[in-house]
């Protein structure tokens, strides 16, 4: 097969097959596709589409890539994929929590992208946990623990590591088939049997349109389950943070609090049910989805989700006194700025991506590949949509490295706050169920 011919129809609208995807995705692979040829494959894509049949083959391929885990476990392998958004941390509940209930949760996760946070950068803020770890550690790790979160490494879907990389420069990251055969490939590379997925919309989803939301939401389901794992998706909103916090050691101290009973965020914990719900009946250990979240909020209340995060967090470099003690263990910004409302009124809007936005420009998140990240920095006391605040109340509270940051920061939060006279609705936290 040739790369040019597989373009050229491509751009006059034909459909590839299995077998030419499949050689495509290997060129990706071993470098026998260049650059060039990746990015024109990607821009037919996201002019012509792939159909149906063509997305699940190129998920298949770009699978087919590297290695694929099998696993050999009494229990399920689960997992669970967000599509990204501000104050999202619920990975880290949701990966002990399953644990907890009998199941095995092997999750590749990413980094920050854009406005939204990364599960990865939240972990690495605890001091010695480790994301980039080995095929076999990983393995272990899962085995030993129940569950184990951790980077992609070379040797998983690296033709999507290749294309991913294109898409990023060539303005072709929005297609819908490359999106999912770019998230399904990673995730069916662990070895799944069964994978929730948890679809954003909102002001700071990528997504921001529902009825995006709702296209991407059935294709992932759609060629998940054409690939041969079970598959469930929630669409859920992002009009709002998640949490009351955005950035990196700030969401852990969320998570942390809602673990541990401090100070139970009840978004967090009611998603983080729902979607161990979905996760726990798809594996076979719940009746239907109900019954799996009222096992999975046992796991938060007995504390057995706890005990589980704290050993996968030793099991990962991480201190094997972490869930004890936590609020030592985490950094702290020296500069804390609360945002005053400025007058009264109820929050009518917030814009997500903007205070998204902030976190990064505070150097919780990158502004170009390779940059450090300050895990101590960002937004915490986020006031939510609905919410009624005096003028001399705050809406956030900015947690900075300097001064001048702090200012930058607090005049990015106010503007991304919309108030008004007249009470508001929140919104519901789960639109739609797609199976």
């Amino acid at each position: 097969m040739d790369a040019r011919q597989i373009i050229a129809a491509l751009r006059r609208g034909e459909r590839p097959d299995a077998e030419a995807l499949d050689w495509f995705a290997r060129g990706l692979a071993s470098g026998a596709v260049s650059d060039a040829q990746a990015g024109a494959f990607a821009m037919a894509v996201c002019l012509r589409g792939l159909g149906d049949a063509g997305r699940v083959a190129l998920t298949r391929a770009m699978r087919a890539s590297g290695r694929v885990l099998e696993w050999d476990l009494p229990g399920p392998v689960l997992d669970k994929h967000s599509t990204g958004g501000v104050g999202d941390c619920v990975s880290l509940l949701l990966a002990p929590a399953l644990a907890a209930c009998g199941a095995y949760v092997p999750m590749i996760s990413g980094r920050g992208l854009g406005h939204t946070g990364g599960t990865l950068d939240k972990l690495e803020a605890i001091p010695g946990f480790r994301a980039e770890v080995s095929v076999e550690k990983l393995r272990e790790v899962t085995r030993d623990v129940g569950c184990a979160i951790v980077a992609a490494t070379d040797q998983i879907a690296p033709a999507d590591r290749r294309l991913y990389a294109v898409r990023d420069v060539t303005g072709t990251v929005e297609s819908i088939d490359l999106i999912t055969a770019s998230i399904l490939s990673k995730k069916l590379a662990a070895g799944l049997e069964g994978l929730v997925l948890d679809v954003k919309t909102g002001s700071g989803a990528f997504m921001k349109d529902y009825d995006d939301a709702l296209d991407l939401a059935q294709a992932l389901v759609s060629t998940a389950q054409g690939a041969g794992c079970m598959t469930t998706a929630l669409i859920t909103d992002m009009s709002q943070p998640l949490a009351a916090a955005a950035g990196n050691a700030l969401e852990v101290i969320e998570v942390m609090e809602t673990l541990t009973g401090t100070s139970v965020n009840a978004a967090l914990w009611d998603l983080t049910a729902a979607l161990g719900g979905e996760a726990l009946a798809l594996g076979g250990l719940a009746a239907d989805p109900e019954d799996g979240a009222d096992r999975i909020e046992a796991a938060l209340e007995s504390g057995s989700a706890a005990e589980v995060f704290g050993r996968m967090v030793a099991a990962q470099g991480g201190p094997v006194d972490f869930v004890e003690r936590w609020p030592d263990r985490l950094p702290s910004a020296p500069v804390m700025r609360e945002v005053l409302a400025g007058r009264a009124g109820y929050v009518a809007a917030i814009d997500g991506e903007a205070l998204g936005l902030a976190v990064v420009a505070l150097g919780g998140g990158r502004m170009k590949g390779g940059d450090r990240i300050n895990p101590s920095v960002g937004l915490s006391d986020i006031a939510g949509v609905g919410e009624h605040v005096s003028a001399d109340l705050p809406v956030a509270i900015v947690h900075a490295a300097t001064e001048t940051e702090a200012d930058a920061a607090e005049a990015a939060v106010r503007a991304a706050f919309s108030l008004g006279e007249a009470e508001v609705e929140e919104p519901p936290l789960i639109y739609e169920r797609i199976a």
